[in-house]
């Protein structure tokens, strides 16, 4: 299996620890981002994306090897510590950029056969919040089985942390879920009422016409389905 490990700082701490731990108990090949490196540029709101293609934004040299990487993986692992009760800046960056791959817009049939896995740590509270809203942006992109780690250490550093055996059990448990269906999931009543929501939309879109051209050319809005089309 192939793994995208997206980090949403660049420090090694105990979201580090927790996220690079899940990757490895799964086992396969990991390519990983640490944000802000891989990009710390602000989308500007041009709507080139939308208008032109993903290729004219004027971060898609930053954008394009990330987004590459999460479509041909098997599985996505995304961690954020949890900063002000929320995901990093640097993280929602990315976020901001991958908006057309939604399924309001212009989503990827690669993403609808993933499984992903998002963490978040905290010394108090707000870990949950975070990893809440981390799987609505994988569900979003059409991905249809996401796990939760929310994960309170109670520390400043992972060194600190004196439950990490049961994280490690956590760990294991969801790694065997994943290896056992080889990262494969599919999309359920949730996931497949939304496109068909988002279907409706697209037929009567005339002012995305590049996001409506990509639902008419799969033919979806026929009786073509994203989740039938990936192999």
């Amino acid at each position: 299996m192939k793994i995208t490990l997206i980090h949403g700082q660049n420090h090694k701490g105990s979201t580090y620890h927790v996220a690079r731990m899940t990757a490895e108990k799964i086992g396969g090949e990991i390519e990983e981002f640490f944000f802000p490196d891989a990009l710390s540029e602000a989308c500007v709101g041009c709507y080139a994306c939308v208008d032109r293609g993903r290729e004219f934004c004027p971060h898609h040299g930053r954008v394009e090897p990330i987004l590459r990487s999460m479509l041909s993986s098997d599985v996505i692992i995304i961690g954020s510590p949890t900063y002000v009760m929320e995901m990093t800046g640097q993280l929602k960056i990315l976020f901001d950029h991958l908006f057309t791959a939604w399924l309001s817009h212009r989503p990827e049939e690669a993403m609808f056969s993933k499984t992903a896995v998002v963490v978040s740590t905290a010394a108090g509270a707000g870990m949950k919040r975070v990893t809440k809203s981390l799987a609505k942006q994988m569900f979003y992109l059409g991905i249809p089985k996401v796990y939760m780690m929310p994960e309170k250490v109670a520390a400043k550093s992972w060194d600190g942390v004196k439950r990490k055996d049961q994280i490690s059990a956590k760990a294991d448990r969801i790694a065997r879920k994943i290896v056992s269906k080889n990262g494969k999931a599919r999309p359920g009543l949730k996931l497949r009422f939304m496109f068909l929501m988002m279907r409706g939309m697209q037929k009567g879109n005339d002012w995305a016409l590049l996001d409506k051209k990509h639902w008419e050319d799969r033919k979806w809005l026929e009786k073509g389905r994203p989740w039938k089309q990936v192999k």
